[in-house]
């Protein structure tokens, strides 16, 4: 988990003479304290892949066409009462909270546990806020600090590049979770306020230069990231709130519709993956190889990253390519990567949530502490976590895993008129979702090691 780690890791450290050994580390899964696997890891590994694998068989030979569009159909409408007020005051607190964060980010307390600004973004915003964006709905269009002072400024509407498509986001997020890797911005209350404000000034620069919705509808990387996460969720706006059950939304036809947003998506799923990976003993040992023959360890972590995407890209890309042959049919390639790719968020919310709910947990009496006297904050204070938290969080993994199955099943069926042509279609996909889970799995059980190198 990387800087953030590091900022749970030091409030324990605090925290050993006042409430005794802490009970697990800010994001792990398989903790230094104890919460550790108790069978080996390759037949923990393999048991999770065969999970998956069952699941496809499951889906495949037990349901039929009827059934998944009645499941993935069903809708319940409620009207809210004064929503437009609701939507004003959820604005209002979402500028406020961007303000929040620059000012005490700037003068507060500069002791990353003491600063309500570290906390707020890391533990309140990236963890529990971005958990609520799969796991109850996507609020962010309203919430969104930068959305709402671009709808006030003017604007300059110029035609945005057809060819860039969704790159810019894709290559956003790489860039966000690069820097949030190798740089203090976890640590360092200023560093972090002055990241926030230059995200800031091009946020609202691209947004008066393009349109607030060609600006936050294609390149904001955030945006993009909860209006997916959005799709897991049960609850959407549609003339009022509708309720559907979890995962529905990422069926439909037009969710992806170019080969910019499959690499988005698999850029959601990747850059968690990333940010376990690096906090891995694994990983560990081989950066230190690798500088100690001469690799600067910023060049190592971007190449790292780079790689492991186009690594994630290529697996999903010939899955799509091996679905075309298996299902024999003459579906273009690309959009069979289209209709397959919405799965995989349910993957990344999954991990999302994995890898983050103990660190929220952990930090939150730390985080309402530090927010009715930011300036002045009280002593850190930190929630234990039992051993058996760690089996818990591993669970969601499977459950991303075993709804990403389950939705690329019900595209399958709405691509293909033929039963059999479908099940083989899915395959090769759920031979990658297979890889996908045995490589979460595999991080998620290793004990944290301190990313070397990083600031």
């Amino acid at each position: 988990m990387t800087a953030r780690r590091r900022l749970a890791f030091t409030l324990f450290g605090v925290l050993l003479g006042v409430v005794g050994t802490a009970g697990a580390h800010g994001a792990g899964l398989a903790s230094a304290s104890g919460r550790s696997l108790n069978v080996p890891t390759w037949l923990f590994l393999l048991t999770g892949g065969g999970v998956i694998g069952a699941s496809f068989l499951l889906a495949s030979f037990v349901t039929d066409r009827t059934f998944i569009r009645r499941i993935h159909g069903w809708r319940r409408t409620f009207s809210i009462p004064a929503i437009r007020v609701l939507t004003g005051i959820g604005r209002v607190v979402g500028i406020v909270g961007l303000l929040f964060v620059l000012v005490v980010g700037f003068v507060g307390p500069q002791e990353s546990l003491y600063n309500a600004a570290i906390l707020v973004v890391w533990a309140g915003w990236w963890s529990g806020y971005a958990m609520t964006t799969y796991l109850v709905g996507n609020t962010w269009p309203i919430l969104n600090p930068w959305r709402s002072i671009a709808a006030v400024l003017p604007s300059l509407e110029r035609p945005y590049p057809d060819r860039l498509d969704a790159w810019p986001s894709v290559v956003g997020l790489l860039a966000l979770i690069w820097l949030e890797v190798v740089s203090p911005v976890a640590d360092q209350p200023r560093f972090l306020a002055g990241i926030v404000a230059g995200y800031t000034v091009v946020t609202l620069a691209g947004a008066v230069v393009f349109g607030e919705e060609t600006w936050f509808g294609m390149v904001d990387p955030v945006s993009r990231v909860f209006r997916y996460f959005g799709r897991v969720a049960p609850l959407y706006a549609d003339d009022g709130i509708s309720v559907r059950l979890p995962g529905a939304g990422l069926s439909e036809a037009k969710l992806v519709t170019s080969r910019a947003e499959v690499g988005f998506v698999v850029a959601v799923l990747w850059v968690t993956t990333y940010d376990g990976l690096v906090a891995t003993p694994l990983w560990r040992r081989y950066a230190v190889t690798v500088v100690e023959s001469g690799v600067p360890p910023n060049l190592l972590y971007a190449a790292a990253l780079v790689v492991g995407y186009l690594v994630f890209l290529g697996i999903y890309r010939a899955a799509a390519k091996e679905s075309k042959r298996r299902a024999r049919t003459y579906v273009p390639v690309e959009t069979l990567a289209h209709r397959f790719a919405p799965p995989l968020v349910a993957i990344a919310a999954g991990y999302h949530v994995a890898h983050f709910l103990g660190y929220f947990l952990e930090l939150s009496p730390t985080l309402v502490g530090t927010l009715p006297a930011p300036l002045s904050p009280p002593e850190p204070v930190a929630l234990v976590l039992p051993a058996w938290f760690g089996g818990l969080e591993l669970s969601f993994v499977i459950l991303g895993h075993l709804l990403a199955i389950w939705v690329a099943h019900a595209a399958a069926y709405d691509v293909f008129p033929g039963k059999l042509q479908a099940i083989r279609s899915q395959y090769p996909t759920t031979a990658a979702m297979v890889c996908y889970t045995i490589v979460s799995l595999w991080i998620v059980s290793q004990p944290y090691a301190v990313p070397p190198y990083v600031s």
